[in-house]
């Protein structure tokens, strides 16, 4: 919210002598302004409500002793709820952002302040704070919050899918890391992108900076993401002039790879840097996966033997043949192993397709795909329709060969086929599904885009992502999504 219209310096054209960069003519209010402390005392009125409910319920339906409060009560609830609203934004929840939506640390900061508010009350004559109130409160009071919460967060984000109450935005960029910059910036949901500049028009041999922020000024913009700022030629004026006009600015390191999300902002002598720290038990996250993978694969390998006998029955009815197809594939750290299906093709598949390579329809030719391939049988065609036949490779992970979620392993003949930065995939275990097998399948042509998925999950692994996966394949699957 702005009370001033932004006031466009004439004085450009004059003596750059005369110009003081720190004393625009009119003052006014931060662009954006009235957004951020609408929703900061939207969000503090909707917890404050929330925690005195709260104490509300504990008082008349849990607390024996003085049924009936008089003042004094009243007084000490609105002064624990104040407590605890204090402590909330110290610690940063009405921030913009996703720190608001963090309920996990919200609901340890709920925590700690119910122990404190215990040992500091419970001592008191009130007998307010009792022992048989202090839990039904503590659940009482993060249930109520966490819901108030999630739906005034649900009811910003329809809002602003509705186009309002979105900052309106403007990015300076080069060309080429145009389309990243804005799928970062989307990522927040918050920003409607007005307006661009081609960044090498503002480098010093074009210099058309005065007419960027002409055109800044024009659209109204609250807030300037600039990508690459080193390149422009008068920096300095640029930052003073979005800073006299209430405008923010943000630097956008959009060529910068995180490669771990558990990472912390520091400064290092004026300059941001991440930090990278290792868990305090270096390793553990292989042995956690690997315990889940054994237990799911075991548990579920016994409860299905029924299954797997009654396709072993269809493939030996359907065509001659073993019922069990085992191929050399690559795996952890270039290792070989003997990867475990049902037999979908005829006996002599790995011959026949060396008269099929010119029909396959992968673009770089890394991995073999042919749809209506000529060599897979009829039971074949149904259990790769359903992934029936990938069911044996829960064998591979039992005996430690393979994951449930991890990068696809490949055959010998595609991995001979790879670029060097085709092998940071045999850095984790194979797995038996994974970001590929949800993300399209056979219907990704172009290896780069499954190297970018396998990427993507080492990145950010984590077991919830694995059961997300895990139950996204169940969908895909069913749907007969990208499988031939």
């Amino acid at each position: 919210m702005t009370f001033f219209t932004p006031f466009v310096d004439t004085r450009l054209r004059s003596s750059k002598s005369e110009l003081d960069l720190r004393a625009p003519l009119l003052s006014q209010l931060r662009k954006g302004f009235a957004v951020r402390w609408l929703r900061t005392i939207v969000l503090i009125s909707l917890d404050a409500a929330a925690l005195y409910l709260a104490w509300q319920v504990i008082r008349t339906y849990i607390t024996s002793v003085n049924p009936l409060w008089n003042s004094q009560q009243n007084l000490l609830v609105l002064v624990i709820v104040a407590i605890e609203i204090g402590l909330i934004a110290a610690l940063g929840f009405y921030t913009s952002g996703q720190k608001r939506r963090d309920y996990l640390s919200l609901i340890k900061t709920l925590t700690f302040s119910h122990v404190f508010l215990f040992l500091v009350f419970s001592p008191q004559p009130t007998n307010f704070i009792s022992l048989s109130a202090f839990i039904p409160s503590w659940l009482l009071s993060i249930s109520l919050t966490c819901v108030t919460r999630f739906g005034i967060d649900n009811a910003i984000k329809y809002v602003r899918k509705q186009g309002l109450v979105c900052y309106p935005a403007f990015l300076i960029c080069r060309p080429e890391d145009k389309k990243k910059a804005i799928d970062t910036i989307g990522v927040e949901k918050c920003y409607s992108l007005l307006g661009w500049a081609d960044i090498n028009s503002l480098v010093a041999e074009r210099d058309d900076l005065d007419a960027t922020i002409e055109d800044i000024y024009r659209l109204g913009i609250a807030e300037v993401f600039v990508c690459s700022w080193s390149l422009i030629n008068r920096r300095m004026l640029l930052y003073w002039k979005l800073r006299n006009a209430g405008i923010t600015l943000h630097i956008l390191p959009v060529d910068l790879e995180i490669i771990d999300r558990k990472s912390e902002l520091r400064m290092l002598c004026g300059l941001p840097t991440f930090k990278f720290s290792p868990p305090l038990v270096t390793g553990s996250d292989f042995w956690i996966k690997r315990c889940f993978d054994f237990c799911f694969a075991a548990s579920f390998v016994i409860v299905a033997a029924p299954v797997y006998l009654f396709i072993a029955l269809l493939i030996k009815l359907d065509s001659p043949g073993p019922v069990f197809y085992k191929q050399t594939r690559i795996g952890l750290h270039g290792r070989q192993f003997g990867l475990w299906k049902f037999r979908t093709m005829v006996v002599n598949a790995d011959q026949l397709q060396k008269d099929l390579e010119a029909s396959n329809e992968m673009k770089d030719g890394v991995l073999f795909k042919v749809k209506n391939d000529p060599r897979i049988t009829p039971i074949g065609k149904f259990l790769r329709r359903y992934s029936l036949d990938e069911l044996p490779q829960l064998l591979n992970v039992i005996l430690g060969e393979m994951s449930l979620v991890g990068p696809r392993p490949l055959p010998i003949r595609d991995v001979e086929k790879f670029a060097q930065q085709h092998f940071i995939r045999h850095e984790v275990l194979p797995g038996v599904t994974g970001l590929w097998q949800v993300s399209g399948r056979s219907d990704i042509t172009n290896f780069d885009e499954v190297i970018n998925l396998d990427v993507s999950y080492m990145e950010s692994w984590s077991l919830l992502l694995d059961l997300q996966i895990l139950l996204k394949t169940i969908a895909v699957v069913l749907g007969k999504e990208g499988a031939y």
